[in-house]
């Protein structure tokens, strides 16, 4: 076939012969069937990563929740500790007057028993002793009396060893000054004296060095 046999194209006819004017035109109908296996696939997607989100959230509220309460149950003992403790000073000074009282009244004869006057000293100022005490026991100030115990070096302070007192070693078998605790914390160490380690007296009695 020669080249004027050649048929030119009609720039508007496709290469099927059929008019461009007359075939279809891409709509969005056709662009959304391209696409269709992309968007089937991406809600799936975004569903799975707000699971993902809504769980780091609740993780990162129930954290913050459970620190805001450790907290608030820290400041809250931190209060009570302060007023509990808050007297401890003023306390200190106070078990001193009723060691006052306590050598007072131990100081009384035994001869003296009989002077109106003196007795009647002595009973106010064993009254005096009971009230304090009292008043310590409703503010948590309890007062340790450790004879006999096994010394703890946490309420004790040892001054002494006494040889053959009958008692096992570390026993306390004298109280020099009387302890105190204030809500069960030491508030004064109690000064004793302790049985000496593998010395026993004869007899088993205790050894008086109140002398």
């Amino acid at each position: 076939m020669s080249e004027s046999d050649k048929k030119p194209t009609d720039a508007g006819t496709g290469t099927d012969g059929q008019p461009a004017a007359d075939r279809p035109a891409a709509g969005p109908e056709t662009a959304a069937a391209a696409t269709e296996g992309t968007a089937s696939a991406a809600p799936d997607d975004r569903t799975a990563r707000l699971e993902a989100e809504v769980a780091g959230l609740k993780d990162q509220l129930l954290r913050a929740m459970a620190e805001t309460e450790n907290t608030r149950r820290r400041a809250q003992r931190e209060r009570e500790d302060a007023s509990k403790f808050a007297v401890a000073s003023f306390a200190k000074d106070l078990v001193a007057v009723a060691d006052n009282l306590r050598r007072a009244l131990e100081s009384v004869p035994a001869e003296g028993q009989g002077d109106d006057m003196l007795k009647s000293l002595a009973v106010g100022v064993e009254a005096t002793e009971r009230q304090l005490l009292g008043a310590f026991e409703r503010a948590g100030i309890r007062k340790m009396e450790p004879l006999g115990e096994v010394f703890d070096p946490n309420f004790h302070q040892v001054m002494f060893e006494i040889e053959n007192t009958g008692k096992p070693a570390g026993t306390i078998v004298q109280v020099l000054q009387a302890g105190y605790t204030i809500h069960g914390r030491l508030l004064r160490e109690a000064m004793v004296g302790v049985a000496k380690a593998g010395a026993e007296e004869a007899g088993g009695g205790r050894v008086d060095t109140k002398a």
